[in-house]
């Protein structure tokens, strides 16, 4: 039962971190408190509803494979693999250009070991939280990061930057009593990267000096906001979580308001801070605005069951993801999303 609280934590704290940045996604820091202001922030895509992004369907999707395979890493790979192709034929908006490639490739019969593209996107780390939560040792983690990551992403920074979200959504799963600051310490001894390693350093030296996320992105350069690249958008989601561990809305809402890629990096952040959490200290009141459909908080639920009562070695059958109903949805998706750039370009400026 706790492991389900954590799954399920994660599963809702990514898509309730989506919703609440997505409004804002694409918009610098600046633009964005012109146009919508500041905190108290809420999931108000569309006529005051919150609505979800490929971040949450992404990681829907892994956790449905991670069932049907029982974790075996090859099926889970195979499974994750169709689910992508079914997912790029129900017409999602704004997909990743790495991720578009990846999937296009898969449609026309390229293996999931050749299907990925050179690139240091955040499309595997936005998926990855799952894996952590759910998986038995640190050797599954690894495993099964790598192929969620190789799919789309054949770049090591994007596998590097993808695991250590995953280990950071596990922290508390096992009973760890490491603070997020301190397991980031421990972290940056097994960073290979140059880049990742020196932000992290910085991450942790900023959090000793009560830096507060704004701050913290000034000083690496990120005063417009934070990109979709891995280096950028893993070290801002790891920060406002060390920074609020126990307050999951002050940790979204520090990362929406820096601006850029917000329903990516608040996605990755509600994983890890809601994982952590555990479901039942999530904000109810966001929780009320979420009107995501065909997968909702009561499929979620559905899908946390199966994932934390899977017998070892043995399949359960997760809830179907509904794709032709996903259609319909998508098509007033995009309508909504073309409806907000076409107000983009109205003032304020």
């Amino acid at each position: 039962m706790a492991r389900y609280t954590h799954i399920l934590g994660c599963l809702l704290g990514t898509a309730l971190g989506d919703a609440v940045g997505l409004r804002r996604e694409g918009l610098s820091k600046r633009r964005a408190m012109k146009m919508s202001g500041g905190s108290p922030l809420k999931p108000d895509f569309f006529l005051g509803r919150g609505f979800c992004s490929d971040d949450t369907e992404h990681t829907q999707m892994v956790g449905r494979s991670l069932v049907i395979s029982a974790g075996d890493a090859y099926e889970f790979e195979r499974e994750l693999s169709r689910q992508l192709k079914r997912w790029l034929l129900s017409l999602p908006a704004g997909i990743g250009l790495a991720t578009l490639r990846a999937c296009i490739k898969l449609l026309l019969g390229f293996s999931p070991i050749r299907s990925g593209v050179f690139s240091a996107g955040n499309g595997p780390a936005m998926r990855s939280a799952l894996i952590g939560v759910w998986a038995d040792s640190e050797t599954q983690v690894r495993e099964l990061v790598s192929r969620c990551t190789r799919i789309t992403h054949t770049d090591p920074k994007a596998e590097e930057g993808a695991l250590l979200v995953a280990r950071a959504a596990r922290l508390t799963v096992n009973g760890s009593k490491l603070e997020p600051v301190d397991f980031l310490n421990e972290e940056i001894k097994e960073i290979e990267g140059d880049e990742l390693r020196e932000t992290l350093t910085a991450a942790v030296e900023a959090l000793a000096n009560d830096m507060t996320p704004a701050e913290f992105a000034e000083s690496q350069g990120w005063s417009t906001g934070v990109s979709g690249y891995v280096n950028q958008t893993v070290p801002a989601a790891l920060y406002c979580w060390a920074f609020s561990p126990q307050d999951f809305r002050e940790c979204i809402e520090n990362v929406v308001l820096l601006g850029g890629d917000t329903d990516s990096v608040a996605a990755i952040a509600g994983a890890i801070c809601g994982a952590n959490l555990g479901s039942e200290k999530l904000p109810k009141d966001w929780l009320d605005c979420l009107s995501e459909w065909p997968r909702g908080s009561k499929w979620m639920q559905r899908l946390a069951e199966t994932l934390s009562e899977i017998p070892e070695g043995k399949q359960r059958k997760p809830p179907a993801m509904h794709w032709f109903a996903t259609l319909p949805r998508n098509f007033l998706f995009a309508t909504v999303v073309l409806c907000i750039g076409f107000r983009r370009l109205l003032p304020p400026y």
